[in-house]
């Protein structure tokens, strides 16, 4: 690619739905260390992409929120544990 940067919209049209499959698939584990990693990885990624679309060097951290990633741009933000309970039957 040369150093070109994809316009953030599509980047983020096309990890999401990636993002929410593995998360989904892997949630019912142990995984929240994991979780945490690979979040701030695409966190750094979307910055330093957007830093690169304006010509800039760095990854702005004083320049965009962790909130205004996700709310504005719409980035995939599910990354909660959920540990599923068996439902107990009553019926004797």
């Amino acid at each position: 690619m040369g150093g070109y940067s994809q316009p953030i919209d599509r980047v983020i049209y096309l990890i999401n739905p990636i993002l929410r499959g593995w998360v989904n698939y892997f949630r019912g584990g142990n995984s929240s260390r994991c979780f945490a990693y690979v979040k701030d990885w695409v966190e750094k990624k979307v910055r330093r992409n957007l830093m690169r679309a304006r010509k800039l060097g760095g990854f702005g951290w004083k320049r965009w929120s962790r909130e205004w990633k996700y709310q504005k741009l719409g980035l995939f933000s599910d990354y909660q544990i959920r540990y599923y309970v068996p439902k107990v039957s009553t019926v004797r």
